[in-house]
């Protein structure tokens, strides 16, 4: 994200949201992720690329960028790149890998489409294959608030785990079963973020 366009709007979200990050202390800052987060809403991307430093990009569809040139501007600053619809996946798994030997981290949402209730999904298997080809560490990310939407004042969480590295989750091959290994590590890893807020706020409870 361009570094004028993020510190507005780490500000913007601040002041409209009870907005908090945990975890900066697991980013690395001198190689590029594969940052695996769940998915709660449209404003993800922007959310989990403000505290980054190094470049950080997103793959969306290529509708968003022929809506309007102020969204187009907007996201491209955002580190959006289009793809196109139909496109092969092996295409689109070769752009990602070749982004992050480019030096860029890559924003990934495995489970493929938003939680409405925050429950994380199970995943896709091309979060396992992009990590595997590039030989990128993985950065898990969690996204919490509470209810299907944000809104004014809502308590918005972005938290980091620690690193998975590469070596921990090479493969021999791209078979389905090894690469379901590792997009259940990586899932579970972003479980554990997502849920422990959930956890902590459980235990509040019973404390009071």
């Amino acid at each position: 994200m361009n570094a004028f366009v993020r510190y507005v709007t780490m500000g913007v979200y601040k002041l409209f949201y009870n907005f908090r990050i945990e975890g900066t202390e697991n980013i690395p800052q001198d190689k590029p992720l594969v940052m695996a987060s769940n998915h709660r809403s449209y404003a993800d991307p922007v959310i989990l690329t403000m505290p980054m430093k190094l470049p950080v990009t997103y793959m969306a569809k290529e509708e968003l960028f022929q809506k309007n040139k102020l969204f187009a501007w907007f996201i491209t600053k955002l580190g959006a790149f289009p793809v196109k619809r139909g496109a092969g996946d092996m295409k689109v798994i070769d752009d990602a890998v070749d982004i992050l030997k480019s030096g860029k981290h890559l924003v990934i949402f495995p489970e493929g489409t938003r939680s409405k209730d925050g429950t994380v999904g199970k995943g896709k298997t091309g979060v396992a294959l992009i990590a595997a080809k590039s030989g990128a560490d993985v950065l898990p990310c969690g996204i919490i608030f509470e209810g299907e939407k944000l809104h004014f004042r809502s308590k918005l969480t972005l938290r980091f785990g620690k690193v998975i590295p590469a070596e921990e989750i090479a493969v021999n091959d791209t078979s389905p079963k090894e690469l379901k290994a590792v997009k259940t590590r990586i899932m579970d890893s972003i479980k554990e973020l997502v849920e422990g807020n959930i956890q902590n706020k459980d235990e509040n409870i019973n404390e009071n």
